[in-house]
């Protein structure tokens, strides 16, 4: 039985990806050692790890987010972020990856994408915009050079 989802992501610089993860988990991490801290949560039910190790800016990461019920939900996450003085990019009534959502985007210092979204509805069609691009599409928007975000 699966009783929590494991994710591990590499960062260049542990204190500042400590600082953006306790803003954006809004929780103390359980272990921190020299080059590696970790994450236990129970809601959502996450472990979640940094490793310092050296990375290719264009790994094969896309993104990375969580699902929420509702479209308040979606907006009550994207304050409590901007509260902590962490940089959003807002997306709502967006299509993509066929699917209507509302969407709210964060970068953390390494420039890994997450999402906060829900799902209103199916959609016939893959994204908004021409079906040929698919960078429209369940990819999030460039970053923007303030906050924590990536330079």
């Amino acid at each position: 039985m699966i009783t929590r989802m494991h994710v591990a992501v590499n960062c260049s610089d542990l204190n500042k990806s400590l600082d953006f993860y306790k803003s954006f988990f809004g929780a103390e991490p359980t272990k921190v050692k020299e080059n590696y801290a970790k994450f236990e949560l129970d809601s959502p039910s996450l472990h979640f790890s940094l490793n310092v190790r050296p990375f290719e800016e264009k790994g094969v990461l896309n993104h990375l987010g969580f699902q929420v019920n509702n479209t308040e939900d979606v907006l009550k996450m994207g304050e409590r972020l901007r509260e902590s003085g962490l940089l959003l990019i807002d997306e709502m009534d967006t299509t993509c990856c066929y699917a209507v959502q509302d969407k709210v985007w964060v970068y953390d210092p390494d420039g890994n994408a997450w999402e906060i979204f829900f799902t209103k509805e199916d959609s016939e069609f893959e994204s908004a915009g021409d079906a040929r691009d698919l960078s429209l599409c369940c990819a999030p928007p460039k970053p923007i050079q303030l906050g924590f975000s990536k330079k």
